[in-house]
């Protein structure tokens, strides 16, 4: 699909690097250009406990399929000079640099487009340009808001298991990268885009925004529970000690699963709309609660998705991993599996696995000479 575009990376961690992996999906060749003195991307050393990987840990292995490694020392004047060479046989920049350190360094927007007037330059920044503060994605997630909404009511603000936010963002700059390649196509003009992942957070609050900002009522923590829709979130343990989540959106699907369930409170006035549900959660709670242990899961299931009610039994990674839908998505190549990172329906292409710390740097700077 993008196979004549070609993406230098300029990027580590995982939101740049993420949206290079997106590039490579589609086809386009990746350069991803890592630090010679400091051994690369830092998340190659980011490993669990018990982690058995060479220099591609399982964490670097989430967003680095399909690229090139090139090691360069970007302080030398020869490491200098590859980049720019490189930069301007690229199509796409994408750097995550904290403010001031790329024009340092001599690979900011402003240096690299006088050496190709054409290139769309993707910049991810903590908190904007103008602001030099490091910026990661445990601290956004508190500064935004979201470890406040997330946890229980009695326990402390809780951070996501995944950095959320740096996904957010990367989707962000992919769409800004999208919109400026199209620009590019009718105009043939270069751009900056820049997204920070504060602003990327912000906006990803989503309805908790709007319920401060219309509703003027203050989100607080509410444990899986939904602040606007009741029965939607919490989940309830079944006879045979599974877990099922419920996500109740309409009175109709109530009303079907207090049929299923076997439950008297249809035309209970505490539960016959969803906003007297809402009033009345805690009560509705410990009837669903009582009524899910005398069902089993998997006769539950059949009996909800007949009725077209949205539930779901809460599963580990590894099942996970059983699901059609999942195995649809993985990559394999070299012993490794991993998740690719654009899944609309469009043809898949072979990838290359995460390399190996500068494992192409020869090959691709001979090309350049």
């Amino acid at each position: 699909m993008l196979q004549e575009l070609k993406v230098l990376e300029l990027a580590s961690v995982l939101a740049g690097p993420s949206v290079g992996q997106f590039f490579a999906e589609l086809g386009a060749a990746v350069i991803k250009v890592e630090n010679l003195k400091t051994g690369g991307d830092i998340t190659r050393t980011w490993k669990g406990r018990d982690e058995q990987t060479d220099d591609r840990s399982a964490y670097f292995c989430s967003v680095n399929w399909g690229k090139k490694s090139v090691a360069l020392d970007l302080t030398s004047s020869y490491g200098l000079r590859a980049i720019q060479k490189l930069a301007a046989q690229s199509d796409v920049v994408i750097a995550s640099y904290k403010p001031g350190d790329a024009e340092k360094l001599g690979v900011s927007y402003q240096q690299l487009t006088v050496l190709n007037k054409q290139l769309v330059y993707g910049q991810i920044t903590g908190y904007g340009s103008e602001n030099d503060r490091v910026g990661y994605d445990a601290v956004i997630q508190a500064e935004s808001g979201f470890m406040e909404l997330n946890g229980w009511p009695d326990g402390p603000p809780t951070k996501m298991p995944v950095a959320l936010i740096d996904v957010l963002a990367a989707h962000h700059l992919k769409e800004g990268l999208l919109l400026a390649l199209l620009k590019k196509a009718k105009t043939g003009a270069g751009s900056l885009v820049e997204v920070s992942l504060i602003q990327a957070a912000i906006s990803s609050l989503a309805n908790q925004a709007s319920n401060w900002l219309v509703a003027h009522t203050l989100p607080t923590r509410q444990g899986s529970a939904h602040p606007n829709i009741a029965p939607y979130g919490e989940s309830f343990l079944t006879r045979d000690g599974k877990r099922v989540l419920l996500a109740i959106g309409s009175d109709r699907q109530f009303a079907d699963l207090t049929e299923i369930l076997d439950m008297k409170i249809a035309n209970d006035k505490r539960f016959v709309t969803n906003q007297s549900r809402v009033l009345n959660r805690v009560a509705l709670n410990e009837l669903v609660g009582d009524a899910m242990l005398h069902v089993d899961a998997e006769v539950l299931m059949q009996q909800i998705h007949r009725k077209k009610i949205p539930a779901g039994i809460i599963q580990p990674i590894d099942r996970v991993f059983e699901m059609e839908a999942a195995k649809q998505i993985l990559v394999e190549a070299d012993h490794l599996r991993g998740v690719r990172s654009f899944v609309a329906t469009h043809q898949l292409r072979q990838l290359l696995p995460p390399p190996h710390f500068g494992e192409h740097t020869e090959a691709v700077l001979q090309g350049l000479e």
